[in-house]
């Protein structure tokens, strides 16, 4: 269970930069090469590829060379893991949120103003 929570802390912190999630977005449509990843950011390649480097230790992304070109494409499992932690916690705040509203009503009916 350790090992999950820190996988699901890792998917989180990658996914909390905004340059990441743009990232993400974009394999989303399909693998790219890090230099078409890059062109849109304005930022040095080395700072560029630490993003991509905490992407793929989270195991949002993964990336493969072939000669001098290097591929990313997105890992779906990972962002999975993290919908269904999001569902889970949806479900309980839900579940919360209807007993609130049920005692409301009940306390409403029982002291009419």
């Amino acid at each position: 269970m350790a090992n999950q929570s820190t996988q699901l802390t890792d998917v989180f912190y990658a996914l909390a930069d905004p340059t990441r999630r743009a990232i993400v977005g974009v394999l989303g449509r399909g693998p790219a090469t890090v230099s078409a990843l890059a062109a849109p950011f304005e930022m040095a390649l080395p700072s560029f590829m630490k993003h991509l480097s905490v992407l793929e230790r989270s195991g949002v992304i993964r990336s493969s060379k072939l000669g001098r070109v290097r591929t990313c494409e997105l890992r779906p499992k990972a962002l999975s893991q993290a919908e269904r932690w999001i569902t889970e916690q949806r479900a309980v705040w839900e579940a919360r949120t209807d007993r609130m509203a049920t005692l409301a009503e009940k306390l409403h009916q029982e002291n009419p103003p």
